[in-house]
């Protein structure tokens, strides 16, 4: 271990233990406020509130990530001029994607959901926010400190961050046109930084669909192996 690294611990106090039953509760409760949550393609103009997006990024800054590097950055975008440019740069990669590279069982799969190369919500929707991965961290005196385990802690903050926006009242779509470096030439973002996907976030306009799906069942999603740790059932 290097000498100049001294670990410092603190008292976990801040945890809550639940009874069984509310603990179930809770997790019910969760996962039906989750299940409300859907993509929405169609947005109102409607601004959305500084503040609620301040608090949802924050509450995705609490993600465990590699090392607590927290290699992300989001970029909130509500400029109108910007959102145009962003939108006519993502146009043109997924014309391209649509018309040359997507295979077609890939053209297969996004047909019931109805999606085409036009991108209109990047335009509509009153906030975007680029998410950023870094795959290093640029000092001040120049070195470069690697991060651990990028993909994984920014999926998982973007997950964080997608929840907490649905729990605050507000509808999003991941956003993710291939490739995306325009934006970091657009948003100005240095070479250490990956786009990870565009997340469009505002109130659904009125009247706006979504697809009709269905959602995998547990035990298409889970497997329990051995009962150790758990309760016995009353």
């Amino acid at each position: 271990m290097n000498p100049e690294i001294e670990a410092r611990f603190e008292r976990y106090a801040d945890f809550r233990e639940y009874a069984p039953p509310e603990m179930e509760q809770r997790a019910a409760a969760f996962l039906a406020e989750l299940r409300r949550r859907r993509t929405v393609r169609e947005f109102s103009g409607r601004p959305v509130p500084r503040p609620v997006v301040e608090q949802c990024l924050l509450a995705a800054g609490t993600a465990p990530n590699g090392a607590n590097r927290q290699p992300w950055h989001f970029v909130v975008v509500s400029d109108g001029r910007l959102k145009r440019q962003i939108r006519e740069a993502a146009e043109a990669e997924e014309r391209a994607f649509y018309e040359h590279r997507a295979p077609q069982e890939w053209l297969d799969a996004l047909a019931p959901l109805g999606t085409t190369p036009e991108k209109p919500f990047l335009e509509t929707a009153p906030c975007l926010i680029a998410v950023f991965a870094q795959s290093y961290e640029l000092r001040d005196d120049g070195r470069k400190l690697k991060n651990y385990y990028v993909t994984e802690s920014v999926g998982i903050a973007t997950g964080l961050l997608i929840a907490a926006l649905h729990h605050a009242g507000l509808a999003t779509l991941t956003h993710t046109p291939s490739p995306m470096g325009f934006l970091n030439d657009l948003l100005g973002r240095p070479a250490n930084e990956r786009p990870f996907l565009l997340l469009v976030v505002g109130y659904p306009a009125a009247g706006a669909r979504v697809p009709v799906i269905g959602k995998k069942p547990l035990d298409a999603i889970a497997t329990f192996s051995g009962a150790e740790g758990f309760c016995a059932e009353d």
